[in-house]
């Protein structure tokens, strides 16, 4: 009989390693001046603590986000109240 601890799976050569948790990714989201669209590039943040099969429904919120500011912008200008007096 031998006095030493079991070994974790990792300190065994060969043992599949546990899979690591999520981590910043570390990109650099850089303001617009839109605060439309800042906000849709800061929730890419929330990928930062999801794991990998989270980060798909962010991923297609932010693209849905951007593609309707980016319909938005050309679509006619709505008149004001005070613009359609003849």
């Amino acid at each position: 009989m031998t006095d030493r601890a079991p070994q974790a799976a990792a300190d065994v050569p060969g043992a599949p390693a546990e899979p690591a948790g999520p981590a910043p990714l570390g990109v650099v989201r850089t303001p617009t001046g839109h605060a439309g669209v800042d906000g849709l590039l800061e929730r890419l943040a929330a990928v930062d603590h999801l794991t990998a099969d989270g980060h798909a429904e962010v991923y297609e919120d932010v693209h849905r986000g951007l593609r309707d500011a980016l319909t938005a912008l050309d679509a006619p200008p709505v008149p004001g109240p005070y613009e359609n007096r003849s």
